[in-house]
Order: structure tokens, then C-alpha cells, then sequence
């Protein structure tokens, strides 16, 4: 298991310190709310995107997981798109019930039948593989192009929201939002008393120590 980067460090420990304004706290504790269950996708297209997720960023050995599935199914319910639509793509949500339909569909074909949460970790990944190098092609996608699902939808939707939960913000040392606190040591390897410590080899107990204090 790979050693945190930031021992100690537990960026919800600033939720009533000066770090955080009332808005951040509303947002976060929203965002920590989300439902672990369908309602905008259904029950078949949550498997399929569950297992989509957990292969496009595994989380395996983590304490604490970011609810990725969720995640995606609120972003969809709640519509939230990129304000714009490329000219050859589904827009946001069709795009998304397209692709994972055509995914579990490519699965079946390849699989004998099985859907896409039912095959191995190596089978899912050559399947991804394949869509992202552009070698997918068939009945199952109809005018949409799966390299281009891939980069502009699953690239652009699945890290986004792996990196606004809290649990991603630990393993990165992110301290929320920078208001109202902001940020005064910019320079190369300055920080501020209120941002993690990120661990060196022979120091990670030291890093430990002060980010347990981090506020």
C-alpha cells in the first residue's frame, strides 16, 4: 500500500476554523451528503458506471473512498454540464446514457453475455483500453464515437469529481477553497501554517506530527 503524501492530514478538521467560510461548509457538507444510491440513472446503468468508475480511478487499499457513482449520478440529476456542447457529441446526459448502455453492451459481445460489472479488473481495463485508443467500433455506439466519449466526457467528468470530494483533498494536501483565508507563501517550497505538510523520506513522522495540527 502507497504511503500517504500527507500522514496525519484531515482537511475536514478546518470546517470551524477561519479556514472556512459558512458557504464552503455548506457546500462540503452537501457534497459529503451525496446519496449512495440512484436517482437520476437506473439501477443497471448505476452497476455499469459503479465498476466504470472504480477501474478509471481505482481506489483499492484506500481507508476512505470517494463515492465516484454518486457523484456522477448527482452531477447528472442536477444537470450541471460544461455550458457548452461540442457539435459532434450527445449533450451531457444523453451522452453518458449512451455510453455506459454501449459499454455493458460491448462487454456482453465480447464475454459472453456478461455486462460490464460482471467481468474481471484486467478485462474491464483492455475494454477501456480499447475505447480510449479509438480500436471500438459497432452497432452498440450508433453515432457516437467512443474515443470521443471517452476523452471529452469520461476524462473530463470522472477526475473532476474524484478531486472535489474531501477524501481526494487528504491525499493531495488541498486545504478547500482558498476564501476567505487565502494564501500568502507562494514561492517554491514556502507554506503556509495552515496548509498540510507534505512527507520526505526519513521525515513522515514529523509531517504526521504537524498536520494533526493543520487548521
Amino acid at each position: 500500500m502507497t504511503k500517504p503524501r500527507f500522514p496525519g492530514y484531515d482537511v475536514l478538521a478546518k470546517r470551524q476554523t477561519p479556514s472556512w467560510d459558512e458557504t464552503t461548509r455548506k457546500v462540503i457538507d452537501k457534497r459529503l451528503a451525496t446519496p449512495d444510491r440512484p436517482r437520476f440513472l437506473d439501477s443497471a446503468e448505476w452497476s455499469v458506471a459503479d465498476a466504470f468508475c472504480r477501474r478509471i480511478l481505482p481506489q483499492e487499499g484506500s481507508a476512505a473512498s470517494v463515492p465516484l457513482v454518486a457523484l456522477l449520478d448527482a452531477k447528472l440529476l442536477a444537470d450541471h454540464g460544461d455550458g457548452f456542447r461540442d457539435a459532434d457529441m450527445p449533450y451531457m446526459r444523453e451522452a453518458w446514457r449512451r455510453g455506459l448502455a454501449a459499454i455493458d453492451a460491448e462487454a456482453k459481445a465480447r464475454h459472453e453475455g456478461r455486462s460490464f460489472g460482471a467481468l474481471s479488473n484486467d478485462e474491464q481495463d483492455r475494454l477501456i483500453a480499447a475505447m480510449a485508443d479509438g480500436s471500438l467500433s459497432g452497432d452498440h455506439w450508433g453515432d457516437l464515437d467512443p474515443q470521443k466519449f471517452f476523452k471529452r466526457r469520461v476524462l473530463v467528468d470522472v477526475p473532476g469529481l474524484f478531486y472535489s470530494h474531501p477524501t481526494a483533498w487528504n491525499e493531495i494536501g488541498f486545504g478547500g477553497p482558498a476564501s476567505p483565508r487565502g494564501y500568502v507563501r507562494l514561492d517554491g517550497d514556502h507554506r503556509d501554517a495552515w496548509e498540510a505538510a507534505e512527507a520526505t523520506p526519513g521525515q513522515e513522522k514529523k509531517a504526521e506530527r504537524e498536520n494533526r495540527h493543520v487548521v
